[in-house]
């Protein structure tokens, strides 16, 4: 059976996999038009860069699928530079904006004002049917198994059955999704379709640095992967490392300077520097966000590559339910 499209606004996917929107640095230009290219729906990172380092990104984008396929930009709502990083991204008539970790009302309007559709990343069905009212063209259901900053304690598919339920809207799964099976089961259950974060890290086109990539190829056991609270004031899924072990518990490590890049921080260490550092190279004192289940990841392939093997086994989750059915 041949997997459907995900259609979002005037958006239609041919492979129903939307790649998560990565900072500071991991999902810019490269890696959203290799997945736009690959038949998916691709987002640059908005956080932690400057607005005009962001516009080019969009503009080489384009460039990069010769103005075919579909590019989003993701913005963190805990940025202080928020509206001006989302309103400029507006102004370059990016396919969709789309933001987490906190939720924002205004965007709506900003969505109306220019004429681009609006996606909330929500954790919980009273925040999907909120973001509906509020005018969303999708609703992002990011569950436990996810990398970077948490919303929930909840794993994805206890969340999922109630977001799907209570909006009208198209709803993608998000948090742990990693295989063809995984896309097959989130559509079983009534998803328009999935984003994927992880998974796209460890891709030949993703725009961080090679030893960050190896970092994720590296990683073998879950006992590798740990919670910590980072300055926003959530928990954050990250590779264990010299960084993380320094931050543990309450400790706090000294701020060199302060980039004033949070509307709320904990002054306990500076995520921003942490998450430069990570994709600079230093994969030993950055911070390494990452997915529940990166352990899975075997080597670093091409993005299509990454698309045909998602393909091929959803194709395969299908035969073997219909095998199921006729015996």
């Amino acid at each position: 059976m041949t997997i459907p499209s995900l259609k979002i606004a005037h958006m239609t996917a041919p492979v129903p996999v939307m790649q998560g929107g990565m900072g500071v640095k991991i999902s810019l230009s490269n890696l959203a038009a290799a997945v736009a290219n690959a038949g998916g729906i691709g987002i640059i990172s908005g956080t932690g860069i400057p607005i005009e380092e962001m516009r080019a990104h969009i503009r080489r984008a384009r460039e990069l699928t010769n103005g075919k396929g579909y590019i989003g930009v993701n913005v963190l709502f805990a940025m202080n530079h928020f509206p001006e990083t989302i309103k400029a991204a507006m102004e370059e008539k990016v396919d969709f904006v789309i933001s987490g970790a906190g939720f924002s009302r205004d965007m709506y309007a900003w969505g109306r004002e220019y004429g681009v559709p609006v996606i909330s990343i929500v954790s919980s069905a009273k925040l999907a049917k909120l973001a509906e009212r509020l005018g969303a063209a999708a609703i992002v259901v990011e569950g436990f198994e996810a990398g970077g900053h948490l919303g929930t304690d909840r794993p994805l598919f206890d969340i999922l059955p109630e977001v799907i339920e209570a909006v009208n809207v198209p709803v993608i799964a998000a948090g742990g999704i990693m295989t063809g099976y995984d896309i097959d089961r989130a559509l079983r259950m009534g998803a328009a379709g999935v984003q994927m974060g992880t998974r796209f890290v460890a891709s030949v086109e993703c725009d961080a640095p090679d030893v960050f990539k190896q970092k994720y190829v590296e990683t073998t056991e879950d006992t590798e992967v740990v919670l910590v609270k980072t300055t926003v004031g959530l928990h954050g899924r990250a590779i264990r490392n010299a960084f993380t072990d320094s931050i543990s518990g309450d400790n706090k490590l000294k701020i060199d300077k302060c980039h004033d890049c949070l509307k709320h921080c904990s002054y306990r260490f500076c995520t921003l520097d942490s998450l430069l550092r990570s994709v600079e190279g230093d994969v030993d004192t950055g911070l390494v966000f990452s997915g529940a289940r990166v352990q899975e990841i075997k080597e670093i392939l091409p993005v299509q590559t990454i698309i045909n093997n998602l393909v091929r086994e959803y194709e395969d989750a299908q035969q073997q339910q219909e095998i199921a059915v006729n015996n």
